[in-house]
């Protein structure tokens, strides 16, 4: 198995594949990525299965060293990565070389990025997963964010993956094409995100539920992968109510007593007791996680039968995407 060495951590860099489902009535939180459709496209790009584990970076990035080398595929965020001390292209398959060096600075676009590996990461699954829950201590790297010293394996190629080091191996640099990610995701200052009213919606007033879809919210900088906590009017109830706990998921968006909406994140908890004002379509998950703090999103309300046809649409998207790889690498 090839190894990589961490040379910098970088602010929070852990390993994560697409979650831990089917433990949530246990209290088990998902966790998974932030943006699922970069994590997608990077494990294709190497000739992965879209679920395998990959790198997440947040804000600030790792330096990694290869030991071996290898096929990887860097999408997400732009943390302006540099492989040897030369700018590397992504969404695109590059082939490192023993001993080359991957570095990641701070982010200019988005904030987070992905390392996908071909033959993924080499760690234990925990209830089917090799996600990180760092609050609980498990999966990924031991439970924790990765530091510098640790050394992780990778698994062995696929054939397609195989075929895309032919290829590379003839190329001066890297292949000239590359995914184009911005039919599923969008890295703005200003984000526009789609959502559907959550059953506690009517419970607020009317200048509440007026402002929460006509006036802008800005991301604070006490935001995680928890949660994004948001600034802006103020949301207020018509009266106030005693409510049992609910299941809430990613996208949920709670309306504590202060009246500032947080928007629960891939890392949330299982259930809540505040009110739901609304719910974050799907589609939209990655374009809210990629929208940096100290920005503004304003919401857009569309009904079920619309978020369906849009996520079906991006699912349709990234079979076009995966097809296209496997095309481009097999012949």
């Amino acid at each position: 198995m090839n190894s990589v060495r961490v040379l910098q951590a970088g602010l929070y860099t852990t390993v994560q594949d697409l979650g831990r489902f089917g433990y949530q009535k246990y209290g088990v939180i998902v966790s998974g990525p932030m943006d699922a459709y970069s994590l997608r496209i990077a494990n294709l790009l190497v000739g992965n299965e879209e679920k395998e584990a990959v790198i997440e970076m947040a804000l600030a990035g790792a330096t990694l060293q290869f030991n071996e080398s290898h096929v990887i595929a860097i999408t997400g965020g732009d943390l302006t990565p540099k492989l040897d001390g030369k700018p590397v292209p992504m969404w695109r398959p590059i082939l490192v070389k023993k001993g080359s060096v991957l570095q990641f600075r701070f982010a200019i676009k988005g904030c987070y990025a992905y390392v996908s590996f071909a033959g993924g990461i080499h760690v234990p699954k925990i209830m089917d997963s090799k996600s990180t829950y760092v609050r609980a201590g498990i999966g990924g790297y031991g439970g924790r964010i990765l530091q510098k010293g640790d050394t992780f394996a990778c698994g062995d190629r696929s054939p397609i993956a195989e075929a895309l080091v032919h290829q590379l191996e003839r190329a001066p640099d890297h292949l000239s094409w590359s995914v184009n990610p911005s039919p599923l995701i969008t890295f703005h200052h200003h984000s526009y995100i789609r959502i559907m009213k959550g059953n506690e919606f009517e419970q607020f007033d009317k200048r509440s539920k007026y402002a929460f879809f006509h006036e802008n919210y800005t991301i604070t900088t006490q935001s995680d992968r928890m949660g994004y906590r948001l600034t802006g009017h103020l949301l207020s109830l018509t009266e106030k109510f005693d409510m049992l706990s609910e299941a809430v998921t990613f996208g949920t968006i709670q309306v504590p007593p202060n009246g500032q909406p947080i928007i629960l994140m891939a890392d949330s908890q299982t259930t809540g007791g505040y009110p739901k004002i609304a719910q974050v379509i799907s589609a939209d998950l990655a374009t809210l996680a990629q929208t940096r703090p100290n920005t503004s999103v304003r919401f857009q309300e569309v009904r079920l039968v619309e978020a369906e046809a849009i996520l079906l649409e991006h699912k349709r998207i990234l079979q076009q995407i995966a097809a296209r790889i496997k095309w481009k690498a097999l012949g």
